[in-house]
């Protein structure tokens, strides 16, 4: 009697201390607005990006397809459409594909950085509604490759620029423009601009590139729209896993052939993912959008301390995104044999595209897929790869600037830090600096990220006159 009185007590002081931190899981102040009005130039910005847009700056690993005249088309171009920018600020044009534009400030010590790219993916214009290229309006929707992913936003970086600089404006500090054209093929030009800087021994104050946006449905229980803040990013690794023997006649195959043990290989990973860890920015997101979540949902992000082996199983369990916060990713996106059904290949081989998260390096990836496929026949190489990028600070001044600037063109959203799962040209100024921050200044829908890459992409004018309102008071900022 006494024993189930006491694991009755305990059970009840179990759910009371769970309920009691559920309720004072509450969400924290809302960040201060900056007072001011602004004006968006919206034909000038509508036409400019539309002029973009018919530029045909699309990038390929192999040079010879690119088409260098329509890159030339695009310099041009920002020449005749921002004179004033290229009246006041210099520009440096470093390595392959790299732009720089500096304007000079009132004082030159921790510069902001503002980045976007100008390349973009190859577009089938079969598949699309309209013309990938022509730079069409209609019913207040400009279409075309890049206005999303990120031309929209280059655009809007120096939109802001013009429209200050023809109001006689000189921003408190160093404002560089940090543009590279071969940011989809993961080219050097970044990495190019940002030993530039280490050179001149230049520290930027904030490095804001593209990477989340104003999302609907983004965080379990929550209706709100959020505005997502990357932090961080994860690694990429491509791997190689071949194997080789004397191939042969298929009539007479071995016990286990080279696509068979391959495949074993494959079934093997599946079954056994990347143990979950819980980073720095997946553990401030679910802190910072758990506080708004429904009960159910609050009640676990509340009580992490406990019900984090149930957190890791339900992310296990519904894959996609919400599980690739949670831990390093290996998706196998190649196999090849033999060209011939009849014929043993004498080599056969796979690829793993993997996506590294936090203390999981290329090193730490290779040992573990070792370890997992337990096959030392099997041959396994790093083709290229990159580790995850640092964490951001989240506790400075930069990061408080930042919230106040998207509550104030935004104020219905919700702002969280995340990680971000692609990679981005940012992941470079990590080298200098901890304070970079990817955040595509846009709202967008659900269908509409999905069409970054994608058939049909394009931005509704409203979503681009937003995004110069965001950049013209980021640029007016006393401090950043």
């Amino acid at each position: 009697m006494e024993a189930a009185l006491l694991i009755s007590s305990i059970i009840l002081l179990f759910v009371c201390v769970i309920l009691f931190r559920t309720w004072r899981f509450k969400p924290g102040a809302l960040p201060d607005t900056i007072p001011g009005d602004v004006t968006v130039p919206k034909e000038k910005t509508a036409d400019d990006l539309a002029a973009m847009i018919r530029c045909q700056t699309v990038s390929h690993r192999e040079e010879a397809l690119n088409d260098q005249a329509e890159f030339d088309k695009f310099y041009s171009l920002l020449e005749e459409r921002f004179p004033l920018v290229h009246r006041n600020c210099t520009l440096e044009k470093i390595g392959k594909t790299g732009l720089l534009y500096c304007w000079k400030g009132q004082q030159t010590a921790a510069p902001l950085v503002l980045m976007a790219h100008y390349d973009v993916v190859p577009a089938d214009e079969e598949c699309w509604e309209k013309p990938p290229f022509a730079g069409l309006i209609e019913d207040d929707v400009l279409w075309g490759r890049g206005t999303l992913d990120t031309k929209g936003t280059l655009c809007a970086i120096l939109e802001a620029a013009e429209s200050l600089l023809a109001d006689g404006f000189v921003p408190s500090r160093d404002i560089y423009f940090s543009f590279a054209g071969d940011e989809e093929i993961l080219g050097p030009s970044c990495a190019d601009i940002v030993s530039w800087f280490e050179q001149k021994g230049i520290t930027p104050a904030m490095v804001l590139d593209e990477g989340g946006a104003i999302v609907q449905n983004a965080f379990p229980g929550v209706s709100a729209p959020c505005a997502m803040i990357g932090i961080s990013e994860k690694g990429v690794a491509h791997i190689e896993c071949s194997r080789e023997s004397q191939g042969g006649h298929a009539s007479t195959p071995p016990p286990h052939t080279l696509l068979g043990q391959l495949s074993q290989a494959v079934v093997r990973l599946e079954n056994h993912p990347f143990p979950a860890e819980f980073t720095k920015p997946v553990a401030e997101m679910f802190d910072t959008l758990g506080r708004h979540s429904s009960f159910a949902f609050k009640l676990l992000f509340a009580n992490l301390w406990c019900f984090m082996p149930l957190l890791k199983l339900i992310c296990r369990i519904s894959g996609a995104e919400l599980n690739a916060m949670m831990r390093t990713t290996c998706a196998v996106t190649q196999m090849e044999g033999s060209k011939a059904f009849n014929i043993l290949p004498p080599k056969a081989k796979l690829g793993l595209n993997l996506r590294l998260l936090g203390s999981t390096d290329t090193e730490a990836a290779l040992r573990y897929i070792k370890k997992v496929i337990r096959n030392d026949k099997i041959k396994i190489a790093l083709v290229s790869g990159t580790n995850p990028s640092i964490n951001s600070d989240t506790g400075c001044k930069e990061w408080e600037t930042l919230r106040q600037l998207i509550h104030t063109t935004w104020p219905d959203a919700l702002i969280s830090p995340y990680m971000m799962m692609a990679a981005s040209d940012s992941r470079h100024y990590c080298r200098i600096t901890d304070r970079v921050y990817r955040f595509s200044a846009m709202k967008l829908s659900k269908a509409e990220r999905l069409m970054i890459h994608g058939h049909n992409e394009r931005i509704p004018l409203e979503t681009l006159y937003q995004t110069v309102e965001f950049y013209i008071r980021l640029l007016r900022m006393p401090t950043i």
